[in-house]
């Protein structure tokens, strides 16, 4: 998405549409979330160890990544990033590129949206990145911008956003900003670290995204974070006993696709990725055994079982 470039100011036509735009009321999820933060939470969160970068002229993407990387530990500056995330044609960049760029560098991209959720990653410390349309619907100017705390007393919440350090906008700005990209939101976080919020399906998808993006070490440690939350989760499992596969670290992918076929015994996938790996390893006969329970379990992906089970019968490692 195309951010505004640095020192740009609106026509005056367009800002008497933005001022009417910025007068609108907040929705009743955002005012529930307000009033829930303020008696379960701080009253005043600013996140003073995230570094600032300003912006350059269209570059609002780099920084807020860079941002949020550096936070999470990786030290990088905007200027690396330029080259992976920013779209010389759209004078910006892209949120699914931004994400893609995350994982790269092994880090959890974890999607949040809406204010209750903003609220909860703050108060614990985590920054947001926040795609925000500073103009019209007709007329788009789209802004990436970093949360780094909110005043509930002022009503205010706090960014990191273009040239400003810890600029604040009150919540109902912020939120008819935001309402324009569906209240898109990206937590970037250490695959060790779990959203203050985080759902199971969500979570997990993102950690696969780490194997997607072949930072398999990365991803090792993103599923052993979900299985010290959700123990025993298939997925999970799945998981990571592939991303030790992709490493090489066959007896460890042996110890966890044995486990995932203990707890899941109707998983034709646990006993058909179990009799791979005991193949590789030169366990002819178990893996054949493996192998025909995948086969015996069927489902949809029965083809690929009997597949695995011919290999072993004719001896492909």
């Amino acid at each position: 998405m195309p951010c505004l470039p640095t020192g740009r100011r609106l026509y005056c036509r367009l800002f008497l549409f933005f001022t009417a735009l910025l007068a609108g009321c907040m929705n009743l999820q955002t005012q529930k979330a307000l009033q829930k933060a303020k008696t379960s939470g701080p009253d005043l969160v600013e996140l003073e160890e995230v570094e600032f970068y300003p912006q350059k002229a269209y570059q609002c993407g780099p920084a807020a990544l860079a941002m949020a990387l550096q936070w999470s530990g990786l030290p990088i500056e905007p200027d690396a990033l330029i080259s992976q995330v920013y779209i010389p044609a759209r004078k910006g960049s892209l949120q699914a590129v931004l994400i893609g760029a995350a994982r790269r560098h092994g880090r959890v991209a974890y999607p949040v949206s809406g204010m209750d959720a903003i609220l909860k990653e703050a108060a614990v410390g985590h920054p947001v990145i926040v795609l925000q349309n500073l103009g019209l619907s007709w007329y788009p100017i789209w802004h990436y911008a970093l949360v780094v705390g909110y005043d509930l007393s002022k009503g205010d919440i706090i960014l990191h956003s273009g040239i400003t350090p810890y600029k604040r906008l009150s919540f109902r700005v912020f939120e008819n900003t935001w309402a324009r990209s569906h209240y898109w939101g990206l937590l970037v976080l250490r695959p060790d670290q779990l959203p203050a919020a985080v759902q199971q399906a969500i979570y997990l998808e993102a950690v696969l995204g780490l194997e997607q993006a072949r930072q398999w070490s990365a991803a090792v440690v993103g599923y052993k974070t979900a299985l010290t939350r959700w123990p025993g989760n298939l997925g999970a499992l799945m998981g990571l006993g592939n991303s030790l596969y992709m490493l090489g670290e066959l007896t460890g992918a042996e110890e966890i696709f044995r486990k995932a076929c203990r707890l899941h015994p109707a998983s034709g996938s646990a006993f058909n990725n179990l009799a791979q790996v005991l193949s590789e390893l030169g366990r002819r006969q178990a893996a054949l055994e493996a192998a025909q329970r995948a086969v015996n379990l069927g489902g949809p992906l029965k083809a690929l079982y009997v597949k695995t089970l011919e290999e072993i019968q004719d001896g492909v490692p």
